[in-house]
């Protein structure tokens, strides 16, 4: 029982820490997602290597976790504020052309990352840039100009 507790416990803790770092560029998964990876793998990793090396108690907290995951997913449909709260909500990096520098300094953002993602649409100057967004994955999306 007590491993499903640490379970549930980490659950939240590592949604909590993950959720406040910084978002960087060219990840693929969500924050939510990478916590479902990382947690999960620590529990068979402690159940490998740690003093328990009870196959039901690492079943059952997998299961716990798993069963969490699932139910903050269905909450996040069910309310939008929460949602926002565990994925983030997509931050504006440009607009108009113009450096938005308070979201580029919060998010640890370099020009580079922004110029990358921009000529991977084929605009080569930042004023060309109609918006360059910051999506809750990490990914940056460019929209030209017209």
């Amino acid at each position: 029982m007590a491993t499903i507790l640490h379970a549930v416990l980490g659950y939240f803790i590592l949604l909590l820490v993950v959720r406040v770092l910084a978002r960087r560029p060219g990840s693929q998964m969500t924050m939510f997602e990478f916590v479902i990876v990382f947690l999960m793998g620590g529990i068979i990793i402690l159940s490998t290597v740690g003093n328990d090396r009870s196959v039901t108690n690492c079943t059952c907290a997998v299961i716990a976790v798993g069963l969490i995951h699932r139910t903050v997913s269905w909450a996040k449909n069910r309310s939008p504020m929460l949602g926002a709260i565990i994925d983030g909500t997509p931050l504006v990096v440009i607009r108009n052309g113009e450096w938005q520098p308070e979201v580029v300094r919060g998010m640890k953002l370099r020009r580079e990352d922004i110029e990358a993602a921009a000529r991977e649409r084929g605009v080569t100057r930042v004023e060309d840039i109609e918006y360059a967004i910051l999506e809750r994955n990490g990914r940056i999306s460019v929209l030209p100009k017209e």
